[in-house]
């Protein structure tokens, strides 16, 4: 099992003990340990066979954990969760994706209004039967109506990050048959939508029948759901259906190009090749019933008269303009970025020190890193006064003179309160050599007060950029209420830059925001707000958000080398 599938079971058997009221610390311990696995970078399953207690090495992962996690990477499954499932409805659990309906109130709904779906407790909200309980009231109610629709969409899409690393293994795995000549994945994956409803894969081969044999069993599959002759359709251990093609060799490059979308790009691509007397399907480009094209995208996309258009900008946003006028922009690539100006070390809420990190990101090739943890307001985090601040860089300075090889910024990620004030005065963030400013908290005020807060922060001089801008995570938590023309325009006037936050859970900018902020002439930089050195793998999503944006290496600020990255700060 992959390490984000066992950290799932955690935090659901997490959530399902302090929905039953279970020991806050034992609750808190398996919540950490998840967090552990979802950012470790090496495989779960490789360092429970390691001599003496590879898992147990890992921060949040006492005995009692590790031999849990042993069990279900042996078996797949985790008795007292199993356990557990049975005694409280899945539709309980559901309601914990609502924002801000945490396991308390979860337990109050379940318990005291005998609600056991999504359903259920939407009726229960239009008949004004959850503000009467206490605790709840009208506003409660309100926001839990507005929630539910996220909640519903949570249960259907799946985060790049499972869809990706899931798809990338089964690929791997199929790439080891001998009959196997292509394999890829398509569809929203291959476009690297922030979520994924469900999988695609095409592979040509002579013998399909080894193929599907070899999926079917392979450790990821909970289920064959259906079975022909070319296709065949899978649930994973995660939940996501994942359907394999076999087509032939003449057709994988038409098939390709048709089950990775989107429908709203097939459609112009399609209507093109009827403007040119051609029909295009998933088996080729035909003129009448004469094979024209189809082996790769390349010969398709050429026989309409376009060249090959990257699979993350096939939205229908202008790229086939872009394409016709040979204008396609050259899309950063992951080897493109040079450093990282978002992380957290054991100084707030990270598991590692400052020099682990530093290390850890020089040994991914970074040349700079900036840390910024928490400031005083995020207290759950353990975040930073000003005493504590100045103590924290004047060790990030000593560890800079000792690691060589990386450039480490004394940096600050800096709360923007609810009234509109920064977290730390003036006099603090002037000796920073880097403060990225973020909205944390009060994500459902009014625009009027997020515009307020926003623009406080980017009009203070020592403001370097706004990271996360919404607040958002994806699927789970709706972003604030941004004017988003104001916002930039403000951004471009004072020199501010905009994060692209690669965290699966955020991905903030998202691909259409971050489009706009370059239209606007604001760079881009794109941090892993890694909470640990495995953190940093996450980079590739940030990078894949940047693509379907469209930018190139030079939108992207974190790009330049740290001499030149500093040239573009308001600062400079």
């Amino acid at each position: 099992m992959q390490n984000q599938q066992i950290a799932e079971m955690f935090t659901e058997l997490a959530d399902l003990l302090e929905l039953q009221g279970a020991n806050s610390f034992r609750v808190r311990a398996y919540r950490n340990g998840a967090r552990t696995l979802e950012n470790l970078s090496e495989s779960v399953a490789d360092l429970v066979h390691l001599p003496g207690g590879g898992l147990e090495r890992l921060d949040g992962i006492g005995k009692d954990l590790a031999a849990k996690i042993k069990v279900v990477i042996e078996t797949g499954a985790l008795p007292q969760l199993e356990e557990l499932r049975q005694q409280v409805p899945r539709g309980v659990v559901d309601m914990l994706r609502i924002p801000g309906l945490g396991p308390k109130k979860v337990a109050v709904l379940f318990s005291e209004l005998g609600i056991i779906s999504l359903e259920q407790l939407k009726e229960a909200c239009e008949a004004g039967k959850i503000s009467e309980r206490k605790g709840f009231g009208k506003k409660t109610e309100q926001a839990i109506l507005e929630g539910i629709p996220l909640a519903l969409e949570a249960g259907k899409r799946f985060l790049i990050s499972v869809a990706r690393e899931s798809a990338e293994e089964i690929v791997a795995d199929l790439k080891q048959l001998p009959s196997i000549r292509q394999v890829s994945v398509a569809g929203s994956c291959r476009r690297r939508k922030e979520t994924c409803g469900d999988l695609d894969i095409l592979a040509t081969s002579d013998d399909s029948a080894a193929a599907m044999d070899r999926l079917a069993v392979h450790p990821l599959v909970e289920k064959v759901l259906a079975r022909g002759e070319t296709k065949q359709r899978v649930r994973l251990r995660s939940g996501i259906e994942l359907d394999l093609r076999v087509v032939p060799d003449e057709s994988y490059g038409a098939a390709m190009q048709y089950f990775t979308g989107s429908k709203e790009h097939n459609i112009v691509i399609r209507r093109r090749a009827i403007e040119r007397g051609f029909k295009l399907n998933e088996y080729g480009l035909f003129r009448d019933d004469t094979y024209v094209a189809g082996r790769t995208e390349e010969e398709v996309y050429a026989a309409l008269d376009l060249p090959f258009i990257p699979p993350e900008l096939r939205e229908n946003r202008g790229e086939i303009e872009l394409a016709e006028a040979g204008q396609l922009p050259r899309l950063i690539e992951l080897d493109d970025i040079q450093g990282d100006l978002h992380m957290h070390t054991t100084a707030s809420d990270g598991t590692a020190t400052i020099r682990e990190m530093a290390e850890a990101a020089k040994a991914r090739g970074l040349k700079y890193i900036a840390i910024t943890d928490h400031s005083k307001r995020v207290s759950m985090a353990n975040g930073l006064d000003a005493t504590r601040l100045r103590e924290h860089w004047a060790e990030i300075r000593k560890v800079r003179e000792d690691v060589e090889g990386i450039e480490i910024l004394c940096g600050i990620e800096c709360d923007i309160l609810e009234d509109a004030t920064l977290d730390l005065d003036d006099e603090v963030l002037s000796e920073a050599d880097w403060v990225i400013a973020v909205l944390h908290y009060g994500l459902k005020q009014p625009r009027e007060m997020i515009m307020k807060r926003l623009l406080t922060a980017i009009r203070n001089p020592h403001v370097d950029a706004i990271g996360h801008p919404s607040g958002r995570m994806v699927v789970n938590r709706a972003g604030a209420d941004i004017d988003y023309t104001t916002f930039f325009q403000a951004a471009a006037d004072h020199g501010v830059l905009l994060e692209i936050n690669a965290s699966p859970y955020r991905l903030d900018l998202d691909d259409v925001q971050a489009a706009a902020a370059k239209t606007h002439g604001i760079k881009i930089i794109i941090n892993t707000d890694s909470h640990s050195p495995s953190g940093f793998a996450t980079l590739r999503y940030g990078v894949d958000q940047a693509r379907r944006a469209g930018l190139t290496r030079d939108d992207v600020a974190n790009t330049r080398s740290i001499d030149d990255f500093r040239s573009v700060l308001r600062n400079a």
